[in-house]
């Protein structure tokens, strides 16, 4: 079901500005804690086909490894090129120690 929250980590898992690669219903995601937040971002760039959780993340912003595009944690559109097309952001709960995330995407 794509609307529903499904927990993906733990929030004690995360390392804070450490992106974590995880896969919901095969869609590959990485969560991020940066800022006293957690974000949720499809995990491969809309340029190069590579996973963004390998990449750095700063304010509030996670970096290609491969190109160097910038995406925006919030809205997943990019500031800085190459890449163009922006990727999707997920919605996020935490409830306990859970981290909980939905496909359905914020608009």
């Amino acid at each position: 079901m794509s609307g529903a929250f499904v927990r993906v980590c733990g929030l004690s898992e995360l390392e804070e500005d450490t992106p974590k690669r995880v896969e919901l219903d095969g869609t590959p995601i990485s969560v991020v804690h940066t800022e006293g937040e957690v974000f949720a971002i499809h995990d491969i760039c809309s340029h190069a086909n590579v996973s963004l959780a390998e990449g750095e993340v700063d304010d509030c912003h996670i970096e290609c490894w491969l190109h160097g595009s910038r995406f925006d944690l919030r809205s997943g559109k990019p500031d800085s090129l190459p890449a163009t097309r922006p990727v999707p952001v997920y919605p996020v709960k935490i409830e306990g120690d859970d981290v909980l995330v939905s496909l359905s995407q914020e608009s």
